[in-house]
């Protein structure tokens, strides 16, 4: 027994001995890390990366920044302030004027000294004050401006050639693209920052036709009328607002896309007036209660609720209950989306619009045509453009037709009058009545000449 027990302590050290040199010479480490057990299994997702690295280390804002910085401005705008008219109204004595200077930033689009800029910059400004990135600063004169965009064109006279920007197409941004905003912020020379395009065609103001790009590159007062660029140093929009409750940047900025800028720019050098092109549709507003009630709200696309009778829409054939899915080359999903691409466009201009009909696709040329409808500022009167037979009634061919009108003011009998003047200016159409109207203060006093349907001219003072 003893014998057998020696005999089992030898080959259980021989064994030992030979696991142990199996294991130094012959196999291969192995290491295995055991960790808590967890309910969710995760999947490695990383990609082998270049010898520069990934992401923001491999775009280079140098060559945007270059061509991008001296092209951009600071806009000074020097009003005086009356103080309280209410005061001067009861108490009267006359209000003391007080100086006021606003600032903001433009871009230089052409080397004779045309620069764009938001019309918030430059409104009611008695003088304006432009300060090339150099230090060099120049009365500027305003061009034209168009407020339902928020973009004016000012002009500088220089000797010199100036650096420029020119206009890139806006249409092309992507959503994840590298951009950069140029801008004065703080009274501050050419400032740079960075971001993405974070969303495109965005409304910020429920009511409005608006279609921004939005980022996330950091803009603040001041910054308002830059540059954003892409990486090549492309113009592709003019920084415009910021949503924030403090006032300062908080992670969302608005920019108004280059390609409508541009439209208005030429329109404002060409015409001295924007030009809208018109489809003729009306629309239900996505989070309308109508929509949610009939299900329209979730919809990829816009419903046509109705078509304006001898509107470009009607002659192309476009019907109620269809749903607008793509406009030229831009796919609709929401009507930000459709009016962008419509305001880039002018009265005369075709374009194809592809409609879901009961669950069929069909492309459909339609031809836009002139605005004949407009909701007036201040007093929110609709009124329309003069037709053929209403220039025979009336016995005018210039002036606008009352269409509708505000509860406030139904008793003042405008329905179905043709207002001819304004504070004793001319009124041709609707575009003329829109500019005289946003002039009307709430508290001031507002002569209105109007014919009537027997062709009788009559004042009315609102006060």
């Amino acid at each position: 027994m003893k014998r057998i027990a020696q005999l089992f302590l030898v080959a259980l050290v021989a064994g030992g001995v030979t696991l142990s040199a199996y294991k130094h010479f012959f196999e291969k480490e192995t290491i295995t890390y055991v960790a808590q057990p967890q309910d969710t299994p995760f999947i490695s997702t990383s990609l082998p990366t270049s010898p520069k690295g990934a992401g923001i280390n491999e775009v280079d804002f140098t060559v945007a920044a270059e061509k991008t910085v001296h092209a951009v401005v600071h806009v000074k705008n020097m009003t005086v302030s009356r103080g309280n008219p209410i005061a001067e109204f009861f108490y009267g004595s006359e209000a003391t004027q007080r100086p006021q200077i606003g600032m903001g930033s433009g871009v230089i689009i052409s080397p004779d000294g045309y620069i764009v800029t938001n019309n918030h910059v430059i409104a009611k400004a008695q003088a304006l004050e432009v300060t090339l990135n150099n230090n060099s600063s120049y009365e500027a004169q305003v061009v034209g401006a168009d407020p339902s965009s928020d973009i004016a064109l000012l002009k500088i006279d220089v000797e010199q050639p100036l650096p420029y920007l020119a206009f890139g197409d806006s249409d092309n941004a992507k959503i994840g693209e590298w951009v950069l905003a140029v801008g004065n912020p703080f009274n501050l020379t050419s400032t740079v920052t960075a971001g993405i395009v974070s969303a495109k065609a965005r409304s910020i103001s429920p009511g409005r036709n608006q279609s921004f790009i939005q980022t996330d590159a950091a803009v603040n007062p001041g910054n308002s009328g830059g540059a954003l660029v892409n990486t090549n140093g492309d113009l592709i929009g003019i920084n415009t607002a910021i949503t924030s409750q403090t006032g300062s940047y908080v992670g969302y900025s608005f920019a108004v896309p280059s390609n409508i800028a541009k439209k208005v720019v030429d329109d404002l050098l060409e015409y001295g007036k924007v030009q809208q092109g018109i489809l003729g549709i009306t629309t239900l507003t996505e989070n309308s209660q109508q929509a949610r009630e009939e299900g329209l709200d979730e919809i990829n696309g816009v419903y046509v609720a109705g078509v304006t009778e001898d509107s470009g829409a009607a002659a192309a054939g476009l019907q109620e209950g269809d749903i607008i899915k793509k406009i030229g080359t831009v796919r609709v999903s929401k009507f930000s989306e459709l009016t962008g691409y419509l305001s880039s466009k002018r009265p005369g201009d075709e374009v194809e619009v592809v409609v879901d009909r009961n669950g069929k696709q069909m492309t459909l040329p339609v031809l836009l045509k002139k605005r004949e409808t407009e909701r007036l500022p201040v007093m929110g009167i609709e009124v329309k453009n003069l037709s053929q037979e209403d220039q025979k009634k009336f016995g005018t061919n210039e002036g606008v037709k009352i269409t509708a009108v505000p509860e406030f003011y139904k008793d003042y009998d405008l329905l179905n009058k043709v207002i001819v003047e304004v504070d004793g200016e001319k009124i041709t159409d609707i575009d003329d009545a829109k500019e005289r109207f946003r002039k009307i203060s709430r508290y001031g006093r507002t002569s209105i000449m109007l014919i009537n349907e027997e062709g009788t001219r009559e004042r009315i003072i609102f006060q």
